[in-house]
């Protein structure tokens, strides 16, 4: 019997962060099949046939490439630069909730990358500059940038002066978890 099912992309398991969990399942010699791709309208109710008592829930595989992104309530209405910061940060941290922390800030920290989110009216993201570099762990750049896009949009700022651009501190731990600075 192969320790990995052909059939599971590890593409999807390193995606996800998953990548010891799914080797360490899929070499299990008590494996349960598992479940084929289903169509988006599809139901997904058990049945009778399946079995009712389950150690862990299915997980709903997402494309390859794309990471699943919990559904976002839209955002609120911002009334100063503050509260926008605020706000963002917040959804950062709802958006990406394995890959945040919220307690004590450690020392020292892993990495620090600085980014200037710019925005249209609408709060969409129009662009994202880099201000700071980490010298080392430079995953983190990309982890911050994709924890952005993931929040977005952040609140209508069209009220709000120009031009329309924040900056966040990303405080990186040793597990690559992020908490923005906004929060701390």
């Amino acid at each position: 019997m192969p320790c990995i099912d052909p059939r599971v992309s590890p593409v999807r398991f390193a995606r996800a962060g998953m990548v010891s969990l799914g080797l360490l399942a899929g070499c299990s010699t008590t494996q349960a099949p598992l479940p084929t791709p289903t169509a988006p309208n599809a139901s997904t109710t058990p049945t009778s046939s399946t079995p009712s008592t389950r150690s862990t829930p299915a997980p709903s595989l997402p494309s390859p490439g794309i990471a699943a992104v919990p559904k976002l309530p839209a955002p609120g209405p911002v009334r100063s630069w503050d509260e926008l910061r605020r706000q963002a940060a917040l959804r950062m941290v709802a958006a990406n909730p394995d890959g945040t922390y919220l307690g004590e800030v450690p020392d020292p920290l892993l990495a620090i990358p600085v980014l200037e989110i710019e925005l249209h009216a609408d709060g969409s993201i129009r662009k994202i500059d880099v201000l700071r570099k980490p010298r080392e762990a430079l995953d983190t750049l990309q982890l911050a940038t994709d924890a952005v896009r993931r929040a977005a949009p952040f609140g209508d700022v069209s009220r709000l002066p120009k031009p329309w651009h924040f900056t966040e501190t990303f405080l990186f731990n040793e597990a690559r978890k992020f908490k923005p600075r906004t929060l701390d």
